[in-house]
């Protein structure tokens, strides 16, 4: 994230950067390294901000964060959870319009033992794609979904 930070503060032209971070998919004693996962993935993202708002490049820039995959409500026998439907996105920036989209999944209505997404990540990739790239969402999507007021 210290690179991308240079580079937007560079004005480098480059539009889209990708940067992973592993180590989240624990299917025993999770509790433990989750919490120190994402309490680095917190620290990152602080300061990747703090750096960014110095550069007019930086401050007009969106950062989504996703997991690839959700977890299982129910724990697995090892004090862990296996690999669920829905799971979590964020995006962060000053042009970001804060807030919680769609509703908190439930606990108890789930969808074969999964949590039952209440948002689409594909109206979050759709919004993001036509409000901030002024481009043409059902070409990159190969279909429409809904565009929510994030940007």
């Amino acid at each position: 994230l210290r690179d991308v930070a240079g580079l937007l503060a560079a004005d480098s032209g480059t539009r889209v950067f990708s940067v992973g971070d592993g180590g989240y998919d624990t299917h025993s004693n999770q509790r433990g390294a989750h919490d120190r996962k994402l309490a680095g993935l917190d620290e990152a993202l602080g300061a990747f901000l703090a750096d960014i708002r110095r550069s007019e490049a930086g401050r007009n820039t969106v950062v989504l964060v996703y997991s690839e995959f959700g977890r299982r409500v129910k724990e697995n026998g090892s004090k862990g959870h296996d690999h669920g439907k829905a799971g979590p996105m964020f995006l962060l920036g000053a042009p970001v319009k804060g807030g919680l989209y769609g509703e908190h999944p439930s606990l108890t209505e789930l969808d074969s033992g999964d949590l039952a997404f209440t948002t689409d990540f594909r109206s979050v990739y759709a919004t993001l794609v036509e409000r901030w790239f002024e481009g043409d969402a059902k070409a990159v999507l190969g279909a429409e979904y809904p565009v929510l007021p994030l940007v």
